[in-house]
């Protein structure tokens, strides 16, 4: 068993050019780097990557004058040059048994060794042992990070970094090593060494900017050489002493030239194998191959990708390591985008706790008081855990108030239920016919005879303020309940929902999705009269055992948190404003007007198609072009600049297709055979 570190180094920085071997402290920072490594538990051999540019001669110089092995190659392919390097270290490949490799970069030179050797514990841990393609693997501390820039560390075996230097084809894996192996966590599982202070991922230690240099050079000055490899809570403690320093450098974003790279990367050729080999399986053991009628095949048109293996922010990658823009958000609920760094470290913090308990936790009145403060109409809370459980509650608490048994439902999607469900096979006909419909925005059919016959009216309040206020008068004057369902609205258009938005106040009001950031959770609000009729002893029944389930309210407690203190839902405002009226701009330059159009509010932004043809051959577009959409615009607070560009791009591409195919009349050909199902949703 061997562990070697590969130091990747070279003078031609874009930003800093000859970095590696500036002074720190009186030693280059090349050498503060080996010197860290060489001190990390596990790590048997320190090398150093470079290229055959001239430039990069100072730093074999430097490696023989050190006694530190060092292999040059290619200058843009790092892919290559790493691997030819590690070949060097393990001379006997064939490949030998346990071999195992650590990525670290010479612009680090404030290394942990404690970190290194951790990433190297859990390369080797047993859980590995007997598990299939166990010899292909990768461990790192920053997917997700939790680690500041500049301790970053990723450990894989021989055999993961071979694959990935047959396979990997784009010029950006080729450049960066292990974007192609972190891509594809379905070939290589991937573990994560997770940092237990919290907050540590905004810390910038690493060498890119001279603002860095200043940085740097003041740690350095404040940990003299002579002390060895500092710690990170070493570097913490000269932080607590010069808290001023974090100043110098923090507004630099972090990867900045890799997103940059991304937004500008041609559109590749995708393949979907995997997706595929997956769905076959699957379907043979779960109906639809999925849990979700919305994530299932039906709504995309095949081949494409089926199942998705991880997120980060506003981007996801499916099983066969193919990388998206999400425009779906897992339908809503990830409205800070996946693998938030606040969301992650208090359902850690819960989980070193527990998630459920024998009796009630102060989390549920915690986050109950929240709601109450935020949300107009909410005098008393019950929490649910999807939506369909509160809306259905929601119902039978209007019955039981106001003694009624019939619900109208003025459009929109509330569940799955019997009540509610359009699809109403398996449905008695005698629950049908309890529910009416009408279109939103409908008046005329409101002024019936049988209005004193109806419990409650539900709406979604996604717009028309006036209708919303024409229902509550409505309501209000028959002995109705008004119902707000929103599920989608709430903690989306404002943190009051769309009755605090609107001005408009419901009897009882539904939350969900966005509420946990994708943690599974609902809460059912109302007036506090109302909401009493769910406790003894004349009482409607709602309970259920995972109601309590304490990661979802911590998550959604630190979700609500984010929201408010960084003013996330203006963010969602101005970014679905701009991405839409570049959508619509686009549009109307392909003379697409008629075809596709848009209505609803900027962070829900929803998009329409003249027939399902259409609606197919945009999705296939959109998605070979590296945005995952469904429907919908569902904005989060990860899609920053270069995801939008990324998403118009595709937008572009699409658009471009459609406007060829529908000229050429040959859209049936495009898709060839392939379709999508209906929507979930009526309207």
């Amino acid at each position: 068993m061997k562990t070697v570190a590969i130091i990747q180094a070279r003078m031609g920085s874009t930003r800093l050019r000859g970095k590696v071997l500036m002074d720190l402290g009186g030693h280059p920072v090349l050498e503060w780097c080996v010197r860290a490594a060489r001190a990390a538990p596990g790590v048997d051999e320190v090398w150093v990557a470079t290229s055959t540019l001239p430039a990069d001669d100072a730093i074999t110089s430097w490696c023989r004058d050190h006694d530190v092995d060092f292999w040059r190659g290619s200058e843009t392919d790092v892919l290559d040059r790493f691997w030819q390097c590690a070949l060097a270290a393990f001379p006997e490949y064939d490949p030998p048994p346990q071999a195992f490799i650590l990525r670290l970069t010479g612009d680090c030179p404030f290394l942990d060794p404690q970190v290194i050797g951790g990433v190297v514990r859990l390369l080797k841990a047993e859980p590995y042992l007997g598990v299939a393609d166990a010899d292909y693997r990768y461990c790192s501390n920053v997917s997700p990070r939790t680690y500041p820039d500049g301790l970053d560390v990723e450990g894989f075996t021989l055999a993961t970094l071979g694959w990935a230097h047959k396979h990997a084809t784009r010029q950006i894996d080729r450049e960066c090593v292990t974007t192609f192996i972190e891509r594809n966590r379905s070939r290589f599982p991937a573990e994560t060494l997770i940092n237990p202070i919290p907050g540590m991922q905004d810390e910038r230690w690493v060498l890119d900017t001279g603002d860095d240099l200043q940085v740097c050079t003041l740690i350095a000055q404040e940990w003299p050489w002579e002390k060895g490899p500092p710690s990170m809570l070493d570097i913490l403690g000269i932080y607590d002493r010069r808290p001023t320093m974090r100043d110098i450098n923090k507004h630099h974003p972090m990867n900045e030239r890799y997103f940059d790279a991304l937004a500008e990367e041609p559109i590749y050729a995708r393949s979907y194998e995997r997706s595929q080999a997956q769905f076959e399986k699957a379907r043979e053991i779960i109906p639809l191959a999925a849990q979700t009628f919305s994530k299932s095949y039906l709504q995309y048109p095949q081949p494409s990708p089926l199942f998705l293996s991880h997120g980060q922010g506003a981007l996801v990658w499916d099983i066969d390591g193919n990388e998206y823009v999400d425009l779906v958000s897992a339908l809503l609920p990830n409205i800070l985008g996946s693998r938030d760094a606040d969301v992650d470290q208090a359902v850690r913090k819960q989980l070193a706790a527990g998630i459920s308990f024998s009796l009630a936790t102060e989390l549920e009145a915690k986050l109950a008081e929240t709601l109450c403060r935020l949300i107009p109409c909410a005098e008393m809370v019950r929490f649910g855990k999807t939506g369909t459980d509160v809306t259905t509650a929601a119902v039978r608490l209007a019955r039981a108030f106001t003694g009624r048994d019939k619900i109208l439902i003025c459009g929109g999607y509330h569940g799955w239920a019997d009540w509610s469900v359009e699809r109403n096979l398996g449905v008695p006909k005698d629950v049908s016919t309890l529910t009416f419909r009408i279109p939103f925005g409908s008046r005329g059919e409101t002024n019936s005879a049988q209005a004193k016959e109806f419990a409650a009216v539900i709406v979604e309040p996604e717009s028309d303020p006036d209708y919303l206020q024409y229902l509550r008068d409505w309501c209000t004057q028959h002995g109705a309940l008004l119902i707000f369902d929103e599920v989608v609205t709430g903690f989306r258009l404002d943190l009051g929902g769309a009755q605090k938005l609107y001005g408009v106040t419901p009897d009882l009001a539904t939350f969900g999705k966005a509420m946990a950031n994708g943690m599974p959770l609902s809460a059912l609000v109302g007036r506090r009269n109302i909401m009493k009729r769910m406790e003894p002893p004349d009482n409607i029944f709602f309970s259920g055992t995972m109601f309590g389930e304490t990661l979802s309210l911590a998550a959604a407690i630190a979700t609500i948190k984010k929201l408010e203190r960084d003013d996330i839902i203006q963010k969602l405002w101005w970014v679905g404003s701009h991405l839409a009226a570049k959508a619509k701009a686009l549009v109307a330059d392909y003379s697409l007007r008629d075809v596709i159009t848009f209505s609803g509010q900027p962070p829900f932004w929803r998009v329409h198609f003249r027939d399902d043809q259409i609606a197919a051959l945009f999705r296939k577009e959109m998605i070979a072009s590296g945005t995952l959409i469904a429907a919908s615009h569902n904005i989060c607070a990860a899609h920053g600049p270069s995801e939008i560009t990324r998403v118009l791009r595709s937008y572009d591409h699409a658009l471009g297709v459609i406007r060829d195919a529908i000229d050429n009349n040959n859209i049936a050909e495009r898709l060839a055979g392939a379709t999508v199902g209906p929507m979930v949703r009526a309207s």
